[in-house]
């Protein structure tokens, strides 16, 4: 089993940052492919950005590429979520996820944290 917990999210305005962390434990972090998603409401779940084990990252949605990085600190066992140039648009609850697989599926979830991004 493992273990996710983010925080970081908050109520910022248009064009600021914040940096979201998702805090691992039971299971060797340096395992694991950690995700980032999000999910407004009433629409679905998107998947943001992950990175592998081997440390190679993937961005999903153009809208956050260039804005969003994804990052991970193998000796602290927490991934991080920088995302800069904040827009309304980007107001959602954020997940972190994990799987011991490459990321095709993600089988432990964080239980979200929400960012509101004022215009």
């Amino acid at each position: 089993q493992v273990q996710l917990v983010e925080s970081g999210g908050g109520l910022v305005q248009a064009g600021g940052s914040l940096r979201l962390s998702c805090a691992a434990s039971g299971r060797t972090f340096s395992s694991l492919t950690m995700a980032w998603f999000r999910q407004a409401p009433g629409k679905e779940r998107e998947f943001l950005a992950r990175m592998t084990r081997f440390g190679g990252s993937t961005y999903q949605l153009d809208s956050v590429k260039g804005r969003f990085t994804i990052s991970r600190d193998n000796a602290k066992n927490i991934v991080y979520l920088q995302m800069n140039s904040l827009k309304p648009e980007d107001t959602a609850v954020y997940y972190c996820a994990a799987t011991p697989g490459l990321g095709a599926a993600y089988d432990y979830w964080g239980q979200g944290t929400q960012v509101t991004v004022s215009s």
